[in-house]
């Protein structure tokens, strides 16, 4: 399997749709994999993303102790794995076995990357001044891959109760957009 290097300033591309993604972490003994649909960019160089992640759910733990992760974009083939993931939880079974994805090793995190997305953003923790009252962590991107390898480039978008979007077809107006805007 082959990653290429991905610029970090163009994370927000990724992210800034909104897409059902999955978070890694690492909790000192093994690798963790959650499904997750409460992102945003907050950021764009370095990129920051803040992240929900319920104080229920085992990779908050994670998350408050190492402050590392890893948010891999699932592609629209990978739907129905990701809400299989996201309906269990890694306290007790490893998911990456269970659901057949490959963690690959990150170069500046302990979380893995998700060999069969898109793509996969390396992140630290920079704040979670805001993980008690709203659950929220602020992550920076610290390196950035893409798959060129994936043919299905769709991605995912949680509509709640189980219901999703899959992207559709893509217009590119980038000719209309200012070049200069502030």
């Amino acid at each position: 399997m082959h990653l290429e290097d991905f610029p970090l300033s163009h994370v927000f591309h990724l992210l800034e749709a909104g897409p059902v993604v999955l978070v890694t972490t690492f909790d000192g003994s093994r690798p963790n994999v959650m499904a997750l649909c409460w992102q945003t960019m907050l950021d764009f160089d370095p990129p920051l993303v803040g992240l929900v992640v319920a104080a229920g759910d085992y990779s908050q733990a994670a998350l408050r102790k190492y402050r590392e992760c890893v948010i891999a974009v699932p592609g629209a083939d990978l739907i129905e794995k990701v809400v299989d993931v996201g309906s269990c939880s890694g306290r007790s079974i490893d998911k990456f076995a269970k659901f057949g994805l490959t963690p690959l090793p990150a170069e500046k995190v302990r979380a893995p990357l998700v060999g069969e997305c898109l793509a996969n953003i390396e992140c630290r923790v920079v704040d979670d001044s805001l993980a008690d009252s709203y659950e929220m962590f602020v992550v920076e991107g610290v390196r950035a891959w893409s798959n060129p390898a994936r043919t299905e480039r769709r991605m995912f978008h949680a509509c709640g109760t189980g219901r999703f979007v899959i992207d559709g077809e893509l217009r590119d107006l980038s000719s209309r957009m200012a070049n200069d805007m502030a």
